[in-house]
């Protein structure tokens, strides 16, 4: 029997996930979905997603596929899953696609979030989604900061030791900093790829020329030095999310 080619969408909390790829001993979105569907299709089928997310980070558009013989249709596939999942992965679509195509290598784009509590004081309800940074931050500086990553650049500088990525050039199809709220701040990036932690140094180096700690001469220098070590603190997992992946 040929097998089918299945698409899963979903969301989930990342809040008490080892992130995304299985591991042995701790939980992770990977590992509690593909214990589901084994259950759901009686065959172990690795998951493939659009890309890991770290430990403590959010999903609210992650798009996985897996290659199963099972005869059970997509609408109840889904059904099933999410009654085997804990309340904090949610599947929100199950479909098949054609045979070739592949979370990750088919992804045009991906499209991430991150979210800043910027007040003096935190809030009970929003630790696990918000960095709080209580500082005064200088918007017009940051946003300077998030223009000049337009484009095709080589983001060594933005890149965590223990990447295998080969390549460091990615092509920033959009970066932007808005108020959400009064004391809500966003950080928006679409790439077609994103380094290791790429998203959350850039972030820590942005806050850190917003509360005055470099200029933003400092951080187009350091951008273009290509060296990490000169870049900024790594954000908090808590306060980054994946929000879309985009296909042709």
């Amino acid at each position: 029997m040929v097998d089918k080619n299945v698409r899963l969408i979903l969301e989930y909390d990342g809040t008490r996930y080892f992130g995304w790829q299985r591991q042995k001993e701790e939980p992770t979105v990977q590992g509690v979905l593909e214990e589901a569907v084994h259950r759901v299709t009686g065959a172990l089928s690795p998951l493939i997603a659009s890309g890991r997310t770290d430990a403590g980070v959010h999903a609210f558009h992650q798009v996985c596929h897996f290659k199963t013989s099972s005869e059970v249709p997509p609408a109840a596939l889904k059904k099933g899953l999410n009654a085997l999942t804990p309340s904090d992965i949610y599947i929100k679509h199950a479909d098949y696609v054609p045979p070739d195509f592949h979370a990750r290598y088919s992804s045009r784009s991906k499209v991430y979030e991150y979210s800043v509590l910027n007040r003096p004081d935190p809030d009970v309800f929003l630790r696990a989604y918000c960095w709080h940074v209580s500082n005064e931050l200088d918007m017009e500086a940051m946003k300077a900061c998030m223009a000049h990553l337009l484009g095709k650049h080589d983001f060594s500088s933005f890149r965590s030791s223990g990447s295998s990525t080969v390549n460091p050039v990615r092509n920033m199809m959009s970066s932007e900093l808005f108020r959400a709220h009064a004391d809500r701040l966003r950080f928006l990036f679409e790439a077609n790829g994103f380094l290791r932690h790429m998203v959350r140094n850039i972030v820590g180096t942005v806050i850190e020329v917003g509360r005055g700690k470099r200029t933003y001469g400092d951080f187009v220098e350091l951008f273009e030095a290509r060296d990490r070590r000169l870049a900024g603190i790594k954000a908090p997992a808590h306060g980054l999310c994946l929000v879309m992946v985009k296909y042709e």
